[in-house]
């Protein structure tokens, strides 16, 4: 929905929600689709007023929109000097993906070996896997939205492993790469794959097959990090030679079948 229209939506009468905090949505929903469209440039420098004004809002919603995607990872604020979309530097995140991998493959390891051990509940494997195990017409078909259930997912599996350190450090890792693994989904072909691929890693951690888990877990995140890799590169080279009059598509990076 266009910014100028959400005005409309906060006076009507089944929205509970004040209208600041609907135009806030708006403003937010806006920035974020600018971003991931690649419209705002990683390394873009900006202002709250002039985002105000080409959305004809106050800059209250602005802030609480920046503020948001800020949390998010998606842009950071500098003291009287404006925003910038957060840069986007592969060598960075080549690491910080090694990190996630390193952190999750303990995890799955650990896991498995409580399973053999008996100490793993089944509960904790059955909410695991309830987003994950519906049937195909049942999968959700929005790309962010299966990132964020992704995240969830993840965020989940370290957690269960006990460790709150690690626990820590992996939640630290995965704000710091959230735009790009949210490009996989944005602009990749990667949801079935994903319903798939966290229903085999829990298989196999059902079973207590640590080395099966963790080999199906490092292809996951391998596979995800050189996707998101070639989507920020092609992306950002369009978006750079393409003129406004005539846009070249974008190619969708496929990725190899990895299961089954």
């Amino acid at each position: 929905m266009p910014v100028t229209d959400a005005l409309a939506d906060t006076f009507a009468d089944d929205n509970p929600r004040p209208p600041a905090v609907r135009l806030a949505d708006a403003v937010y929903r806006e920035l974020r689709d600018d971003i991931f469209a690649f419209r705002r440039l990683p390394g873009d420098r900006f202002a709250e007023n002039d985002v105000a004004e080409r959305l004809k809002v106050s800059r209250t919603p602005v802030r609480e929109a920046l503020m948001r995607l800020q949390s998010e990872g998606l842009v950071r604020g500098y003291f009287r000097n404006g925003w910038e979309v957060v840069p986007i530097d592969l060598s960075r995140f080549a690491a910080l993906y090694e990190l996630r991998e390193m952190i999750e493959l303990h995890a799955v390891r650990r896991l498995c070996t409580q399973r053999r051990a008996g100490t793993m509940q089944d509960a904790v494997l059955t909410a695991l896997g309830a987003p994950w195990r519906v049937a195909p017409a049942e999968r959700l078909t929005d790309g962010l939205a299966v990132a964020a259930l992704d995240e969830c997912f993840h965020l989940a599996l370290v957690g269960a492993a006990g460790n709150p350190e690690t626990d820590g450090v992996y939640r630290q890792v995965t704000e710091r790469i959230r735009i790009m693994r949210r490009l996989d989904f944005a602009y990749g072909d990667c949801i079935d794959e994903t319903y798939e691929e966290h229903g085999a890693i829990l298989d196999a951690i059902t079973a207590g097959d640590a080395e099966h888990a963790a080999a199906l877990t490092a292809r996951h995140i391998e596979d995800s990090h050189t996707v998101v890799q070639q989507i920020t590169i092609e992306r950002l080279e369009q978006v750079r030679t393409e003129t406004a009059h005539h846009p070249a598509p974008m190619p969708h990076p496929t990725r190899r079948k990895r299961f089954g």
